[in-house]
């Protein structure tokens, strides 16, 4: 699988799964909203040891441009609240900085 639909589906696994403790903490919901959080997060954990990368540094930074996009995904989608031109931009510009840490030439 690619690291870029790696990514995307560990983003969703992370954001699932915080916002399950978001919705038990700030909005009311049941404490049982949390089981599947922590499944979620254990979920994405595991998929970011599935990233080609040499060091996990690394593939946790490129990680962090795709989870800032995702977030805005989420923001639009699931909370209804649709992001302005500054969150797409900011998102562009980290999207940008992952594809340059994950694409960038090695020489080691």
């Amino acid at each position: 699988m690619p690291a870029f639909a790696i990514y995307i589906a560990a983003a969703a696994a992370e954001i699932a799964g915080c916002f399950s403790f978001w919705a038990w903490l700030r909005l009311g919901k049941p404490v049982w909203w949390l089981a599947p959080g922590v499944l979620a997060l254990v979920l994405f954990a595991y998929l970011l040891t599935r990233v080609d990368a040499a060091f996990a540094g690394r593939a946790f930074a490129a990680y962090g441009g795709v989870y800032i996009a995702a977030s805005l995904g989420w923001l639009w989608i699931v909370e209804g609240a649709r992001p302005d031109r500054w969150d797409l931009i900011g998102a562009a510009i980290c999207l940008g900085g992952a594809a340059v840490i994950l694409f960038g030439p090695r020489t080691a």
